[in-house]
Order: structure tokens, then C-alpha cells, then sequence
């Protein structure tokens, strides 16, 4: 349809039906089935309503969308189709490795093949639109939320960003397996007072528009059609009633002209933030603000049409936001087919493939993250006598809360992967003890997980567990937080792992001292105790559907690991937020110096994250050399190739992945001690080096400066070039104006 044809439509539509074209209900409205990913009473909303809505959420299905399709088109006045919306986060029903996961692997191309995959999935289910990727910056690892985020770095969030629309999107929304992506949310979500999920965000505006906005930037960029909104404050405004940042920020400066839409019931939630009286005011707000779509609250519809009628709000504006969402659909094809690429058929043939799956192992492996390996106890060697240890041996939900659409029976467990792929009669596994202390009740999205061991029978599965260790070589502990531990409304003040967890591994560290942790969470997490006990400690996150197979190839070697930390493991909770990425002050800790009182530092714990943003261990060691400039200066039009030579100087094949940083020494604002810039991986058989080019340019050095605009200025700049951002391998050059 053209432009013009959407116009003349929006002109023959009523009032009613343009204002709930702005509206979103669940799926049970229709037929009963439904997913709740937010709190649910009785919003109000009336046959009519739900009638002319324009969207749905929580329903999937090739069969079930379809039906819905067609009996609501039937009913609508000018049979306009319904958009459906899942949040489709790491996957469909074949899940890959959580977002921070994913930003693990330093691969944005891989997160875009498994995004494409989503999309194929969700899109034969009868989907339109995914509430993904989510970019918010993360420092906290006590926000539950962080699992979402591919991490604590605005270049590599916004690597991600775009490569995940990109996967989701295609090359035009009319295309076959593509669907809608949203980016979220707007804006500066990710930094909660006190890691504590709804919170308020304070934030400098400096720190705002310099950290936090350039991620959405990038996936707007990449032609994201939707933005979703937050559920905090900017500057003591709740952003989903927020003109400035909607209208000033998003759509003038940042150039978004796509669809709008709430959090679920954001709109609703701006009237207990203080910031509305009523419902009508706060309908007033958010469409005044630019927001398109009402997730769920009933709102728009209860209140825009007579607000209009009344002359309280403008009829351009429901004009301007129906328009949006007219053209959504127009850019998905859905008025040539309503339908899309919904198709039973397609669901049975894509949906878990092994081409899919495979994928899903690909992503695991790069996922993971060789924190220790002390006496190069990993890989293992087959002939030993292993334990496998812990309640992660036999549990198959290793997919992440927000992957409420796929089932645990399609997830292999470590036990059975293990057997698969070797013979097992050296091998002994026990769970040791439950994932859960027997007090603890977890619930996400309907699903409710209780342990209801006695003690007796925790105390049985312990013994059982030691004495295994006692008879084993090795021990392999696969331990770590429960999936429903992380996402949302899982604010945690405590990060370690649970204590019946804890209890196990200090049993089982007084029998035996050759353990390797096989370590599962949605977050970083203060490892203290796991780095003092054991020799080997690898980071699998939650892995996805294939990740037990994955854990099984890199444990015992025919994958080397070469994930590196998207987020720094704190060395307590103490230390949060924490990130590499921070300011100098007038009197920085140096090292060696710790008797030096009056500086900025603890007394009780270092400074230092346990292990910081960028790290990550092989089975194999790597050499990088000084840094080699071609020139030490240039001017804005040139550039500045840095070299480094890179050998691996152990015995097996290994990936490493080599990071650029730059530090502005001296600006009109503070700069970062270190800023990630670029970086580039590197396979190199034993004994085999290579030279490895970065070319800086002047653009890298921009930054906001006093005066509020990007630019660069004139000084001296260090370059860092090394494996993680603790790297002193530097070099210095300097940019003239």
C-alpha cells in the first residue's frame, strides 16, 4: 500500500477506531491462551476495544494467530490486520545463549545469524513483532535485568544492538522470516538506584547522553521499527510521559520515525511515580510524549476519544501515532497478507532443526568464559576418574528466564551429553545437593519452582556427592544460580551463588583439591570462595538449548575457549556498580602504594573487579608485543595504524581476541582511564604469530564535549592494545588541530 492509500485510510477511519488502533491486549481477549510477561488485573478494556485493538501480546502459534487474524479482520470496519508481539529474546523455542552471553563472544555477526533464526522461528509461529534486542548499559550486576544486556561497554552494546536488528529485520520487513525488532528501553534503564529492578535512575546528563543513549543510537541506525520505553525517571520525569526525552531526544536528535510503544502498563505506572493524577492526565502525558502504543493498560482507549472531543488533546496527535502503526503493518506486508509467514506446516520443518541447533552450540561455546585454569587441569582427559558433581548434572533448564516460550524437555542435561559423546565408565554423577535452599520459592512468568527435599535427603544426596569426590581424579562442579535467579524482578543484594551451593563445594573442596567449576548464571557474581577452592573455573552463563553438548565439547577440549567477560565480575558486591570504563579522580589508588590513606580507594577490599571487562583464558597462552605506531601524530583528516604481533606460545590451536583502548589524558571533560575502541580476533596454530593492524582515526576520539557537542580535541592520547582492560601495553601520540 502507498503512502498515500495509508493516508487516505487514517481519513476514513473513526476516532474510536484510530485510538485503538494505539491500544495492545493480550491474546486471551481472543482465545484464551496467554503468556504474562507483566502484573495483569482487570484493565477495563471492553468488547468493543478489544475489537478494534491494534495489537496483541502473548499469543504464538501458526494456527492460533492465524484464526485470531481472521475472525478479528472479519469484525474490523475497514479490516485492518493485528500486529502480533512476543518478546522473543535469545531465541524461539531453539534458545540460544543469553544476551550477556552472547556479548561473551565478541562476535555481533554470530548474535546476528541467531537472531535471524529467532525471527524464522517466530515468524512461521504467526509473529510480527519482538521486544528485542534490549541495550540498556549495565554496571550492576545486583539488576536482575542485566542477563538482557550484552553488557557495561557502549561500543560493544551498540555492536550488538545493530547486529541483533539487522538479524531480526533482514533486508526489508516484507521479506520472508523477517519480523519487527524493538529496541529497549528508553532510556537508561539499565542504571536502577541500588541495582533494584523499577528503581529511580540518576543520571548526570553528561554520563546520559555519553554512555547510556549511544547503543539505542546504533539500533536505530539500524533501522530498528520500534522503540520501547522505560519504566524509570530521566532528569524526575518517568520516561514514558517524558516529552523532552521522547519528542526532543528520541525523535528530533536521534532521528527514530518508527513506532513508539509502552512497557507493560508503563502508562499507568507514571500516575504512582507521582507524576499524574488520574488516568486521564497520564493519557494526556504519553501521548503528548509521542507514545504510540499502550501495552495493556486500557488507558488510550478508555480516555483519548472524549479527551479529543473535549478539545484537550489535538486529533494530529492520535492522527500522527495511528499513522505509525498503519505504516508498521504496511512495512511488514500485512495488508497484502495478513498472515505473513504464519504456516503450521513451516513450524514442524524449522522449529528445532539440527541447522538451528547447531547454531545454538556454535553460540554456547563462544559464549563461555575460561575464568581460571590453574595446573592446566582443563581440557580433561578422558582416561581420568571425573565426578560430575552438582545440582547443573541433571537439570535441563538452561535457557534463561525470558525463554518462557521453549520447554526443558528439548535441552540436553550434562549427564546425558556426557554419555552421548563419551564412553562414561570412568565417569560418576550425583547432584550433591538441590539447586535451592529448601526455604527458597522462586516464580517467573507462571512458572513456579519449589524444592522439597527433606533434610535427610539433602543430607544423603551430600554424602553421595563426597563420596564420589573421594574416589574421583577430578571433580566437575557444575553449580551456579537457578534460571529464574535473573531477569526481570530478580534484584539480588546478595550475588553469590545459593548457600546449599556453597555448602557443597566446601564438602567437596575437603576431599578433594582438582575441581572445576562448570559455573551457570544469568550475572556476574561474587566468586570469592569458587576462586579460592577451585584449580578451574569456567563461565557458562545460561547456555541455551545446546549448551549442554557445548559445556561437553569445551570441557574436554575439542572446543578451545575464547569468550571474553562482556561485564566485570566484582570482587564483592561491596565494589557495585563497577566497570571498567571509569573516571580518574584527584587522588587515584596507585598501585603498590596502599598505605597511602588518602586516597580513592577501600580499606577492606581492592579496587579491581575479581575479573575485569575483557578477560578470558584459553587452554593455550598468548605473547603480545610492544605496540608499533606508524607516526606519533595526525591531524583530523589522517590516521594512525597500530601494530602488534601476536604469537601463541602454548601447545594447542587457540583464539584470542585482542582489544584496542584509548585514553584521552587531558580534555574540557574527564575522560574514561580507558575506553574500548575496536577489536579483532586471532586463530593461531602453536607456535604461529601473526601481525595484527588497528587504524584509529579521528573519529574515535570524539566525545561530548563542554560546549555539548561530539568532537575531538587536540592532546596527547594513549593507546592500549592487550588482552583484557587491564592491559599496560601502551603507546602515545598525539592529535593536532
Amino acid at each position: 500500500m502507498t503512502e498515500q492509500k495509508l493516508i487516505e485510510l487514517l481519513r476514513d477511519m473513526s476516532l474510536e477506531e484510530k485510538v485503538n488502533q494505539m491500544s495492545q491486549v493480550t491474546g486471551g481477549f481472543f482465545n484464551g491462551e496467554i503468556v504474562v510477561t507483566g502484573p495483569m488485573e482487570d484493565k477495563g478494556f471492553t468488547e468493543d476495544n478489544v475489537n478494534l485493538a491494534g495489537s496483541v501480546i502473548g499469543s504464538m502459534g501458526a494456527e492460533t494467530l492465524k484464526s485470531i487474524q481472521k475472525n478479528y479482520m472479519e469484525k474490523h470496519p475497514h479490516h485492518i490486520p493485528l500486529l502480533f508481539m512476543l518478546d522473543v529474546i535469545n531465541g524461539y523455542k531453539t534458545v540460544f545463549p543469553i544476551p550477556l552471553a552472547q556479548g561473551a563472544s565478541f562476535e555481533p555477526e554470530l548474535s546476528e545469524q541467531c537472531a535471524s533464526v529467532a525471527a524464522k522461528e517466530a515468524s512461521v509461529s504467526g509473529l510480527h513483532v519482538t521486544f528485542a534486542p534490549m541495550t540498556d548499559l549495565v554496571r550492576d550486576a545486583r539488576w536482575g535485568r542485566v542477563m538482557e544486556s550484552t553488557g557495561e561497554d557502549p561500543y560493544l552494546n551498540s555492536l550488538f544492538c545493530a547486529a541483533m536488528v539487522r538479524g531480526f529485520q533482514g533486508n526489508s520487513l516484507k521479506d520472508n522470516y523477517a519480523i519487527a525488532a524493538c529496541v529497549k528501553h528508553f532510556a537508561g534503564y539499565g542504571a536502577p538506584t541500588a541495582g533494584r529492578d523499577y528503581n529511580t535512575v540518576e543520571l548526570s546528563e553528561h554520563t546520559f547522553k555519553e554512555f547510556y543513549l549511544p547503543s539505542y543510537q546504533a539500533g536505530i541506525d539500524a533501522g530498528a521499527a520500534l522503540v520501547m520505553t522505560s519504566f524509570n525517571t530521566v532528569n524526575g520525569i518517568p520516561a514514558t510521559g517524558n516529552k523532552k526525552l521522547m519528542r526532543d531526544i528520541l525523535r528530533e536528535q536521534m532521528k527514530f520515525d518508527g513506532v513508539l510503544i509502552s512497557d507493560w502498563a508503563a502508562i499507568e505506572e507514571i500516575i504512582y511515580h507521582g507524576y499524574c493524577a488520574d488516568r486521564e492526565e497520564a493519557a494526556m502525558r504519553a501521548v503528548e510524549a509521542g507514545v504510540d502504543i499502550d501495552m495493556m493498560t486500557g488507558i488510550y482507549c478508555e480516555n483519548l476519544c472524549q479527551m479529543v472531543r473535549d478539545g484537550k488533546i489535538k486529533e494530529e496527535l492520535i492522527d500522527e501515532a495511528c499513522l505509525r502503526i498503519l505504516r508498521l503493518k504496511n512495512n511488514l506486508g500485512l495488508f497484502e497478507n495478513p498472515y505473513k509467514d504464519a504456516d503450521q506446516k513451516k513450524e514442524k520443518e524449522y522449529i528445532l532443526c539440527e541447522e538451528h541447533r547447531n547454531l545454538a552450540r556454535e553460540a554456547a561455546k563462544k559464549s563461555f568464559v575460561l575464568l581460571k585454569n590453574e595446573e592446566h587441569i582443563l581440557p580433561l582427559e578422558q582416561q581420568k576418574k571425573i565426578a560430575f558433581i552438582g545440582p547443573y548434572v541433571d537439570n535441563r533448564n538452561l535457557l534463561g528466564a525470558w525463554s518462557f516460550i521453549a520447554d526443558a524437555k528439548d535441552v540436553m542435561t550434562l549427564h546425558e551429553a556426557v554419555q552421548e559423546q563419551y564412553v562414561s565408565e570412568n565417569s560418576t554423577f550425583c547432584q550433591g545437593s538441590p539447586m535451592l535452599g529448601a526455604d527458597v520459592c522462586l516464580e517467573g512468568f507462571g512458572e513456579q519452582q519449589q524444592q522439597s527435599y527433606t533434610k535427610e535427603q539433602e543430607e544423603h544426596m551430600l554424602q553421595e556427592a563426597v563420596q564420589a569426590a573421594e574416589e574421583a581424579d577430578i571433580v566437575v562442579l557444575a553449580i551456579g544460580e537457578d534460571r529464574l535467579q535473573s531477569g526481570e524482578a530478580t534484584s539480588n543484594a546478595n550475588i553469590r551463588i545459593p548457600e546449599v551451593q556453597e555448602a557443597l563445594l566446601d564438602r567437596i573442596a575437603e576431599v578433594n583439591q582438582n575441581i572445576v567449576v562448570v559455573l551457570f548464571s544469568g550475572r556476574p557474581l561474587d566468586i570469592r570462595e569458587i576462586n579460592k577452592k577451585a584449580k578451574s573455573i569456567l563461565q557458562v552463563w545460561l547456555p541455551g538449548t545446546e549448551g549442554a553438548r557445548a559445556i561437553v565439547d569445551t570441557l574436554f577440549g575439542k572446543y578451545n575457549p575464547s569468550g571474553k567477560l562482556p561485564m566485570s565480575f566484582p570482587y564483592c558486591v561491596g565494589q557495585v556498580p563497577v566497570h571498567y570504563n571509569e573516571y580518574s579522580t584527584g587522588r587515584p589508588h596507585i598501585e603498590g602504594k596502599d598505605k597511602d590513606r588518602f586516597r580513592s580507594k577501600y580499606l577492606d577490599i581492592p579496587n579491581e573487579p575479581l575479573y575485569p571487562f575483557g578477560y578470558g583464558l584459553s587452554y593455550t597462552t598468548f605473547e603480545v608485543s610492544d605496540i608499533h605506531l606508524d607516526r606519533t601524530w595526525m591531524d583530523t583528516s589522517g590516521q594512525i595504524e597500530a601494530e602488534v604481533t601476536v604469537k601463541n606460545t602454548g601447545n594447542c590451536t587457540g583464539t584470542e581476541t585482542l582489544q584496542l583502548y584509548i585514553h584521552d589524558i587531558a580534555a574540557s571533560v574527564v575522560r574514561p582511564v580507558k575506553e574500548l575502541k575496536d577489536f579483532k580476533k586471532v586463530t593461531l596454530l602453536p607456535g604461529e604469530e601473526k601481525k595484527v593492524v588497528f587504524t584509529i582515526t579521528e573519529q574515535e576520539l570524539r566525545f561530548l564535549t563542554e560546549d555539548g557537542i561530539y568532537a575531538s580535541e587536540a592532546g596527547e592520547f594513549e593507546i592500549f592494545i592487550g588482552k583484557d582492560s587491564l592491559t599496560g601495553n601502551k603507546a602515545s601520540f598525539v592529535l593536532k588541530k
